[in-house]
């Protein structure tokens, strides 16, 4: 059993744009499947007319609960590299969403 790991205190958002697209990101501590479903309707209910939220998470120490979703996207084209960015910075407990 790990005893410690790396995660995020709080909330974070930042943006990027594109070729006239505009993305936004945020990054939210979360705990549990409770937590990252909480987060994901706050970020869909403020970005309700964005066409994708696309996002990744890793709980727990073990990295036991993980999901990298796509929405829409070509399939591994947006959670897959959403979930190893948070796998190359060693964290855990995240949730990362991308509207």
């Amino acid at each position: 059993m790990i005893d410690n790991y790396h995660s995020i205190k709080g909330k974070a958002r930042g943006s990027y744009k594109e070729k006239g697209s505009k993305f936004l990101a945020y990054a939210f501590p979360v705990s549990n499947k409770e937590d990252v479903s909480q987060m994901l309707e706050s970020v869909k209910k403020e970005h309700y007319n964005a066409r994708h939220h696309c996002y990744a998470y890793i709980i727990g120490p073990d990295e036991k609960l993980q999901k990298a979703y796509d929405d829409g996207e070509p399939r591994h084209s947006a959670g897959d590299p959403i979930l190893n960015q948070i796998r190359s910075a060693q964290l855990k407990d995240i949730l990362i969403v991308v509207a």
